[in-house]
């Protein structure tokens, strides 16, 4: 058995870094990192992080608990899996990030940081992933499940992001999302720096970014809260037919513009807890500063991710239109 969490918690080394079980071999690859590979045929490559964000422990629980029920031989693996936890440090400390924002260090991003730990770790990262996906000798389908909790509460409350892609949505993602009972998909519009954006754009995965509630300590969080990702997630680990979706249609929505953050005088047009999917009607400011205001163009936009307190020249919000 390998506590991931455990070990990372406590920044220890497993006393042994390779072995196996009755259903799949397992190797450490390093702090918050475990690959397992079934003994059987497989046909998809899996990678599920959590915890990129360290204050985001919800999502950092449920991959625990996945790693114990396969080492235990309560839950089948199918696929060939690597397990990240992403943030050691700020997983450590309980905070979002040290420095800088880790999910905006991917696609090489982190070389124009001050190097320190989280870049490195970016780098890291970026290396271990790469060499998961290309080290495959079949001929498997590659996916990236990122789980994540949110600053504020949300009026669709379960979501998910796909990164910027020219080519088609791949339909088993899309699929396993909807049958997540997630109530919304987003469409980015334009290349970013986080690590889904990486995976797909760099190791040709199907990736997704899930945003599943909000960010709470380790031992605040309602795990039952998340059983509807949690089955589906074991139900891709193993190989078996999807959980039928229990919700109303899936709502779609596209980025349509980001909201930067240009000088200190920044404001956003919104309460301080205003939740994520916040509306504003054509002709509404939605944010303030000496470069410019920000009006609402269309008839009425969606604001995903308002944050007024990033740093000066970081994105202070998404603008989203519906999908008819």
């Amino acid at each position: 058995m390998v506590d991931l969490l455990a070990l990372t918690l406590a920044q220890q080394t497993p006393e042994q870094t390779q072995g196996e079980t009755a259903g799949f071999t397992w190797q450490w690859l390093g702090e918050g990192l475990l690959q397992c590979t079934p003994k059987t045929a497989y046909r998809k490559t899996i990678v599920l992080s959590a915890g990129i964000h360290g204050n985001e422990t919800a999502p950092i629980e449920l991959l625990a608990h996945l790693i114990q029920d396969l080492f235990a031989g309560q839950l089948g693996l199918a696929v060939r899996v690597l397990f990240v936890l992403g943030n050691p440090a700020a997983i450590r400390q309980g905070v979002r990030y040290l420095e800088n924002d880790m999910n905006r260090m991917f696609c090489g991003a982190y070389q124009n940081l001050t190097q320190d730990q989280e870049t490195g770790r970016a780098a890291q990262l970026e290396q271990v992933v790469a060499d998961f996906f290309e080290q495959d000798h079949v001929d498997a389908q590659r996916y990236h499940y990122d789980l994540h909790t949110a600053i504020r509460a949300s009026l669709l409350p379960v979501f998910a992001l796909f990164p910027y892609q020219t080519q088609p949505y791949d339909d088993f993602l899309i699929q396993s999302l909807n049958a997540a009972n997630l109530d919304a998909l987003v469409y980015h519009n334009a290349a970013g720096k986080t690590f889904t954006h990486f995976t797909t754009e760099r190791l040709h995965a199907a990736s997704s970014t899930l945003e599943l509630g909000k960010a709470k300590p380790f031992g605040k969080n309602d795990l039952a809260e998340f059983a509807s990702t949690d089955q589906m997630l074991r139900a891709v680990l193993s190989d078996q037919a999807l959980p039928i979706r229990q919700k109303s249609d899936i709502r779609q929505f596209k980025v349509v513009d980001s909201i930067l953050k240009q000088s200190d005088d920044f404001q956003l047009n919104l309460s301080a807890d205003a939740p994520n999917f916040s509306t504003f009607e054509q002709g509404e400011e939605i944010a303030t500063q000496q470069a410019g205001n920000y009006i609402a163009h269309d008839q009425q936009v969606w604001i995903l991710f308002p944050n007024p307190n990033v740093k000066t020249g970081l994105r202070a919000g998404l603008i989203l239109k519906e999908m008819k």
